[in-house]
């Protein structure tokens, strides 16, 4: 049987695979540690944990470092079998047990094991929820062993089923599947879990820190084997990581639908989804990482591109940003792009990065051309790079709050200002579990106190914050410009007690612009937003024949005649294309990212599908794009902040745009709480379209693409956005089946005021 046939043939049982634990050489998630509330600490101190598992019972203790099966009386008491003695020791010495040869490569740091408290009141249903997925006669030897995982991790990851396969994006035709969808599928999601490609590849996490695929590797097992027997009359159903089942459907309907942490939206808080995940019973699937689409830091190098260069243009006047300096932080699965991007924008990129592991990922892959400690050569090295105009990306390894304390030091000194452009890309939608390190202490021991003492860490976190905002206050004085990236950091730094605060604001408005409401909301509103295909053959030829026939669509739409603001975003993307294979974009997947509008994307979709019904392109092409779209994201934020109506916090958008990609031909679709900037702050959706060269496939792509652009143009247009009321009523001219609501201005403001005397 091949390594991909046993992937594919269920959960591995008989027998059961070693338990190696989390792996040596690997970088690994943060110990979750949910909040409690007073009534929940106090139940859990000093307390034995009663744990029913199953047809098992144990005792464990927050403070003796055991967990023991119940004496035999209890047993009796509540059903549990008698028989089995002995206990699983917790101490100090598992993570050296924990560690063992992988397989997986040297990527990386190991966090080490720190012993917490068991993170939430009610462990016994984490366990139950995670035996629920094995038969009795597994039980006994699991259950210790997850309960296990929970007190070490706060999470039930089940290591032990971490595959020995190699992971990464297979050629399609290797994967044993009835449907050309279903082989697809498992193409995107083997390249989600490449260790080259995501952040923490053993907890099943892609990006942003908590982005997971799956909440645990049982999941892994079973979705690749329902994927494997799925025919084109049925659809698998996913509940935030857990696949519920093949469901019965049409060829036409969709072969997987995915929602994630779809909460009620009362209990919709942090606190309260560190303990779900903690049960198992739901996760944040970040954007693309739950949906199965990402594409490594491309996806974002593109877009961090554009936002550069057009903050260049909007702030500096400039067009060439050569000699330019941009500060920034965070070079994680997201956020290691910006490294790229200042290279190809011309820039000098200063990014501050506390975790070797992830800043020496990105140097190993080229993206970061330099790496220093020093505060003093980083300052040195910087000057001179700005002198000559060099291009160039600057890794600091430390905390960024020093490099901007640093900065302010050298302008009151120097009278130099040596940053013109600024911004952050902590995973700060996830402040005080990993995403956001504060400068007060160093990276391990940061990680230690997070599990420790939640509180004493959190109170750091925010004290971080205010000096992190009090330094980038003190350089805006000057010719310096800062913009939030839509990753929550204004809105921390504000719950802080961070001076953010801007006279008659509303409350998606700070200091700073967001980049959307700056930058890309424009974008935005006249269609264009990320567009991505991934070409399954696994073969680089293939991908250039793709970049080939996206810049002649390009190119012949411009010769059709578009307004000059569409046109220099086409010719943005023209000029993207063409070099992207000079700038090494590629991490895992053959896959490509540009901005589009809607005559682009279908253009370039029934290019790329007739390119394979004739051969050129030698398997079929996944269509995607990011959630963060023109019409995926309501994240008030973010995506929505420059929604001026009124309607910036509702989600009608993205929840209609999932429902009509599904009836209007998506091969899969996904909807997500969270993403970006967290955790209850954003709905956002996204698809996969599988093009085989079929003409059923083109016209999904035509009508499915057309309506998953429309809808966010639509909805600007009627929140006031004359840009899309623009596009909108063109695009109606186009097509006749197309009739969309327009808004009317208020011709005269005194209408208002005299009503409201009234």
């Amino acid at each position: 049987m091949s390594s991909l046939q046993a992937l594919c043939s269920g959960l591995p049982l008989r027998p059961l695979p070693e338990n190696r634990g989390r792996r040596a050489g690997l970088p690994h998630a943060p110990v979750r540690t949910p909040g409690l509330s007073p009534a929940e600490e106090q139940e859990q101190e000093g307390a034995a944990l009663h744990c029913v598992l199953g047809r098992a019972c144990y005792l464990i203790s927050p403070s003796s470092n055991t967990a023991k099966l119940a004496p035999r009386e209890m047993q009796k008491q509540t059903g549990g079998l008698p028989g089995w003695s002995g206990s699983l020791r917790t101490g100090p010495w598992v993570s050296e047990w924990n560690r063992g040869k992988s397989r997986w490569g040297d990527l990386g740091a190991h966090t080490p094991a720190i012993l917490t408290p068991l993170p939430f009141p009610h462990p016994q249903l984490a366990l139950r929820n995670a035996l629920r997925y094995f038969p009795p006669d597994t039980q006994e030897l699991l259950a210790p062993e997850f309960a296990q995982e929970l007190r070490l991790y706060g999470h039930i990851y089940m290591y032990r089923f971490c595959p020995d396969t190699e992971m990464k994006a297979y050629p399609v035709e290797q994967y044993p599947c009835r449907t050309r969808a279903a082989a697809a599928i498992m193409h995107m999601i083997m390249n989600n879990l490449d260790p080259a490609v995501a952040q923490f590849p053993q907890e099943l996490v892609t990006y942003g820190g908590n982005g997971q695929v799956f909440s645990n590797w049982a999941q892994f097992w079973l979705t690749m084997s329902y994927l494997s027997q799925m025919t084109e009359e049925q659809t698998l159903v996913m509940y935030s990581g857990h696949p519920l089942g093949l469901f019965p459907s049409s060829p036409g309907a969709p072969r997987l639908v995915i929602t994630n942490g779809m909460v009620i939206p009362n209990y919709s808080s942090r606190m309260e989804y560190e303990k779900l995940f903690a049960m198992g019973v739901t996760m944040y699937g970040q954007m693309t990482a739950g949906s199965y689409c990402y594409i490594g830091p491309q996806g974002i190098v593109h877009g961090t591109v554009l936002t550069v260069l057009n903050a260049g243009r909007r702030y500096l006047g400039v067009q060439d940003l050569a000699g330019k300096v941009f500060v920034t932080s965070g070079l994680g699965g997201m956020s290691g792009a910006q490294a790229k991007a200042a290279v190809i924008v011309g820039c000098v990129g200063v990014i501050a990065e506390v975790d070797g592991a992830a800043l020496m990922k990105r140097h190993k892959q080229g993206w970061l051309m330099e790496v220093t400690d020093s505060l003093d050569r980083c300052i040195e090295r910087l000057r001179e790079a700005r002198k000559r105009k060099e291009a160039l990306s600057l890794g600091y390894h430390g905390n960024v709050v020093d490099l901007w304390e640093r900065l302010v030091r050298e302008l009151d000194t120097t009278g130099e200002l040596l940053v013109d452009l600024g911004s952050d890309q902590t995973s700060c939608h996830n402040p005080f579990n990993g995403g956001y390190y504060p400068v007060q202490l160093g990276f391990a021991e940061a990680q230690s106190l997070m599990a420790s003492d939640p509180a004493a860490f959190k109170a750091l976190v925010q004290e971080s914050l205010r000096r992190h905002v009090s330094a980038i206050n003190r350089l805006a004085q000057e010719n310096f410009f800062f913009w939030d990236y839509g990753n929550a950091f204004l809105l921390e730094a504000q719950r802080a007690g961070a001076d953010v605060g801007k006279t008659g604001a509303n409350r998606t408005e700070f200091r700073y612009p967001s980049y959307v409401q700056h930058i890309m909301g424009d974008i935005f509103s006249q269609g264009f937003g990320p567009f991505r295909w991934v070409c399954t053959s696994g073969d680089p030829q293939d991908l250039a024949v793709t970049d080939q026939l996206a810049t002649s669509v390009l190119e012949e739409v411009i010769a059709g005649g578009v307004n000059p603001a569409v046109e220099q975003q086409y010719m943005d993307n023209i000029r993207w294309i063409r070099e992207a294979s000079q700038h090494r974009l590629v991490v895992g997947s053959q896959a490509r990212i540009l901005y589009s509008d809607q005559k682009g994307r279908v253009a370039i979709a029934v290019a790329f599908n007739q390119a394979i019904a004739r051969g050129k392109i030698k398997a079929p092409v996944v269509l995607s794009r990011d959630h963060h779209d023109v019409s995926g994201t309501d994240s008030p934020f973010r995506e929505t902040s420059n929604i001026r109506d009124g309607s910036a916090f509702c989600a009608d958008m993205a929840v209609q745009n999932f429902v009509g990609d599904a009836f209007r031909g998506a091969t899969w679709v996904a909807l997500h709480n969270g993403g970006g900037v967290g955790w209850g702050e954003v709905i956002n959706g996204g698809f996969g379209l599988v093009l085989d060269g079929t003409q059923e496939a083109e016209q999904k792509a035509k009508m499915m693409l057309s309506w998953d652009v429309s809808n966010g143009v639509a909805r600007r247009c009627w929140s006031g956005n004359p840009k899309a009321y623009e596009i909108i009523c063109r695009t109606m001219q186009e097509d006749r089946g197309l009739v969309v609501t327009l808004p009317h201005e208020v011709a005269d403001e005194r209408v208002l005021q005299r009503a409201l005397r009234l």
